[in-house]
């Protein structure tokens, strides 16, 4: 088999597997509604359980919704289809941007975000940059312990840019840290559910260090946290710190 032949079967078998898994995974919260929806609809709830119900609605509605958003993500990603113009930008302002974003979500789990570091200009694309260092920094909050702390940390060291988030979570666990980036896995499925999450935000984050031909690198221990090292060559440091 030639290798144009086996790279194409290789696309063909991941393109039927991601829409096996997409059609398993919008299944899922549709039946909730739809079965949700269809006991208020034959009038068979309680009046007092209505709010309840309604709230399980919205709950399976909006995981519905980032789910569409992070495949769209994803798919735009995959076919270069996003606008990669490339810019001078500050990690630092964009750590700054996230952890405002997140903050009302860490406040309702009771977690601590903040930033810490200097700027590092670098030359890269900032859609890509933001969409990285959100899912990062969205997991550290999603998976961390009520009271915890997620930290994001910017700056310049031995002649590379780095971004680091930290949080005090779940962590995970060594069998699982080379899969974590593959599409809809998830280490913990039941709390992945449990918060919303879509299974694509790790992928996503993989794209953006393929895209900045950077690495990553993670340092887990369980029960006490992870931190997760974007880190920057220096042919990407902008000219204006370099």
């Amino acid at each position: 088999m030639l290798a144009t032949d086996l790279a194409l079967t290789v696309t063909e078998r991941l393109r039927r597997e991601f829409t096996a898994n997409v059609s398993h995974e919008l299944k899922t919260p549709l039946t909730s509604i739809s079965g949700y929806a269809e006991i208020m609809k034959d009038g068979l709830v309680k009046s007092a359980d209505v709010p309840r119900f309604a709230n399980n609605i919205y709950t399976e509605a909006q995981r519905l919704i980032t789910l569409v958003e992070d495949i769209l993500k994803l798919s735009k990603l995959d076919e270069n289809a996003v606008e990669l113009g490339r810019a001078d930008t500050d990690l630092y302002a964009v750590a700054q941007e996230v952890a405002c974003r997140l903050k009302i979500p860490a406040q309702q789990n009771s977690i601590a975000i903040s930033v810490q570091g200097s700027s590092a200009f670098v030359t890269g694309v900032p859609y890509i940059l933001d969409e990285m260092l959100y899912n990062l920094a969205d997991n550290a909050v999603k998976y961390n312990r009520p009271g915890g702390r997620v930290v994001i940390s910017t700056g310049t060291e031995g002649g590379h840019a780095y971004m680091q988030v930290s949080d005090t979570g779940i962590g995970i666990p060594a069998a699982d840290r080379e899969r974590v980036f593959e599409r809809f896995y998830r280490v913990d499925k039941a709390r992945s559910r449990q918060t919303g999450g879509s299974g694509l935000g790790l992928a996503i984050v993989k794209h953006a260090v393929n895209h900045h031909e950077s690495r990553l690198d993670i340092q887990s221990t369980i029960g006490k946290g992870t931190r997760f090292s974007f880190v920057i060559p220096e042919r990407l440091i902008a000219k204006k710190i370099a």
